[in-house]
């Protein structure tokens, strides 16, 4: 017999998720059965799509990806030791028939991770999985950068921020980044060669373009909305590309009426730009391309990352809630111990 835990959502959230929201409840899970395998979750993504993406029933299960290890199988497809990425949700143990696909929210609902070599296997949730895949197909075919090109990133310290500037950067851009912190600020431009990178919290941002961007901006990769993204595309350039990834500046205000920023339209009449959103299952059947080409750059030293890891499974809670306040830099993972 094997009993998992898993969270359960209470109610829909309002403003910030709160610790209340959650309940951890365990199950015992039943013998398997034919083409079916056991896994048991090493790491657990938390993400701020998780925010939005519940549903309309509630209490549920919580949403999200994991890396876990297949502990028992009666599928050849996945033997004994294979590490997969699966979007299992907030839970220690799964059972699942690769072709039932019966937990699918997310495209692709399950993959064999590849030879990660040296490498955390951790990365397949980052780096080598949803969030360089986000990066990589949503700035290269979306943005379509050129060298030379400008390029602005807000929430550039996130997983996927962080991830947007050093590709721009290994495809001959000029990359600017919008972070909170100072210290953020500082790692993008110290480690991760942005060009410049401010504070949004304490900088007049028109201002800081200007001068860091004196011929205006040709790409914008936009993953926090608001004000600053009404700031960045008043400054495009003529037939400047948006990529729409995200806009957590407005997640936890369940307040419609302060969901305000300044009007868009006249810059992209003016400037004729495109502004595109996506969801990175647009791309799910060219995972694998996303997560080799990723993977080859780690390995070369052109893509760093940062992961920002907490202990023990009771933790994702807090884990997701520090997600709308800065607390991390770089991929935040639950480690399961």
């Amino acid at each position: 017999m094997v009993l998992s835990k898993k969270y359960i959502v209470l109610r829909p959230f309002f403003g910030e998720p709160k610790n209340s929201d959650f309940k951890i409840v365990e199950e015992e899970l039943p013998d398997l059965q034919d083409d079916e395998f056991l896994a048991k979750a090493a790491y657990i993504s938390v993400d701020p799509y998780q925010r939005m993406k519940l549903g309309d029933k509630y209490p549920c299960d919580m949403i999200g990806g994991q890396i876990a290890k297949v502990i028992e199988s009666k599928n050849k497809e996945y033997p004994v030791g294979t590490w997969v990425m699966g979007h299992f949700g907030w839970r220690t143990y799964t059972i699942t028939k690769p072709s039932d696909e019966k937990f699918c929210i997310q495209k692709p609902y399950l993959y064999r991770l590849p030879d990660f070599g040296n490498l955390p296997i951790s990365l397949g949730l980052g780096v080598c999985g949803r969030v360089g895949n986000s990066a990589y197909f949503g700035f290269t075919q979306i943005c379509q950068p050129k060298p030379g090109e400008t390029v602005v990133v807000s929430g550039a310290a996130g997983a996927v921020g962080s991830h947007v500037g050093q590709i721009a950067k290994i495809l001959g851009c000029r990359v600017i980044g919008f972070a909170g912190t100072d210290e953020k600020c500082k790692w993008l431009t110290n480690d991760l060669g942005f060009d410049a990178a401010a504070n949004y919290k304490n900088v007049n941002i028109a201002t800081f373009l200007r001068e860091n961007a004196p011929n205006g901006v040709d790409c914008y990769f936009d993953n926090v909305g608001g004000e600053i993204s009404s700031v960045v595309v008043s400054q495009m350039n003529l037939f400047g590309r948006v990529a729409t990834c995200g806009a957590i500046s407005s997640y936890n205000e369940t307040e419609s009426e302060k969901r305000k920023a300044t009007i868009l339209q006249p810059s992209i009449v003016r400037n004729q730009l495109k502004i595109e959103g996506f969801l990175v299952n647009r791309f799910a059947d060219r995972t694998t391309e996303g997560i080799k080409q990723n993977l080859q750059w780690v390995q070369e030293g052109k893509l760093k990352y940062r992961e920002h890891i907490i202990d023990g499974f009771e933790s994702t809670a807090d884990a997701f809630i520090g997600l709308f306040n800065g607390a991390n830099t770089g991929k935040s993972l639950v480690r399961i111990i």
